[in-house]
């Protein structure tokens, strides 16, 4: 399979950064979207909500249902996934994209931004893949692809970030567990993870202009994301896959394009061995 024609893909976090261009990368091929993300109304200092998202998947060729969800809210996932059953008579892939980060040290960080990273990451990832689970086991090439990290338990990756490191390989764990659980029933659970910092709010806020320029463009992620989610879901599950690696095995030879700047070298990405 190399399309996602007619597909019908959950994404957490999408009115934005690489949950957004993951959709419009399906959309291209002609795929159904749910945007389940928080932002409805502009933010003061983030791009996009979920309704300028739908307009862009739309205009990519998809087809889009923007919906208001927290998933820190168990009652607003089940709603979202009803409305997509409603909309679209299934789910067939679930991106777990949405992520909460705190760079910040034991000491420094409160306990009210450890529960949002952990309600977030964890236990939305969690929750949502529950969700979309009863739906996923009638598709014919179901796929859960989480955008989280290769667990590595080096102390370097925690020791200037306890809770956010914590947080993401929560979200990595679901990864190894239920790959292995729903093996025998066809349902694919992979992670994808950049090699290199990416161009998101996230990253501006971490870095400002320099970092965005030594970054590359959310496109990788989504045709790397892509070149997964096409993939027979029995034949491929259990992965933690790097972005670069994937669309280098896809054939890609020329990465030159996904340079915000063209020349930089990019920054390496956190959790990359």
């Amino acid at each position: 399979m190399s399309t996602l024609k007619g597909k019908t893909l959950f994404i957490t976090g999408a009115s934005r950064g690489i949950g957004l261009a993951i959709a419009k990368r399906a959309a291209r091929d002609g795929a159904n979207i749910v945007i389940a993300a928080k932002t409805s109304a502009p933010h003061p200092k983030l791009p996009g909500t979920i309704y300028s998202a739908a307009e862009e998947i739309e205009q990519a060729g998809g087809k889009a249902l923007p919906l208001m969800v927290d998933i820190r809210q168990d009652e607003q996932i089940h709603d979202a996934v009803k409305q997509a059953v409603e909309r679209f008579g299934g789910i067939d892939i679930c991106v777990n994209n949405a992520s909460a980060i705190s760079l910040t040290g034991t000491l420094e960080t409160p306990m009210k931004k450890f529960d949002l990273m952990f309600g977030v990451n964890v236990r939305g990832t969690y929750a949502t893949t529950q969700a979309c689970l009863p739906e996923l086991l009638k598709a014919k090439n179901p796929h859960v692809l989480t955008l989280s990290p290769p667990l590595s338990m080096k102390q370097k990756w925690f020791q200037d970030h306890v809770a956010y490191t914590m947080a993401k390989y929560g979200m990595s764990m679901c990864v190894l567990g239920m790959s292995e659980e729903f093996r025998e029933r066809g349902v694919a659970f992979n992670a994808l993870w950049p090699r290199t910092t990416i161009a998101t709010a996230a990253v501006n806020m971490l870095g400002g202009q320099e970092m965005m320029d030594a970054s590359r463009t959310p496109e990788i992620m989504a045709d790397a994301a892509h070149a997964i989610l096409t993939r027979d879901s029995r034949a491929c599950t259990g992965h933690f896959f790097i972005d670069d690696e994937v669309l280098r095995e896809a054939g890609v030879t020329d990465f030159a394009k996904y340079l915000v700047k063209p020349g930089t070298e990019p920054l390496p990405d956190f959790f990359v061995d």
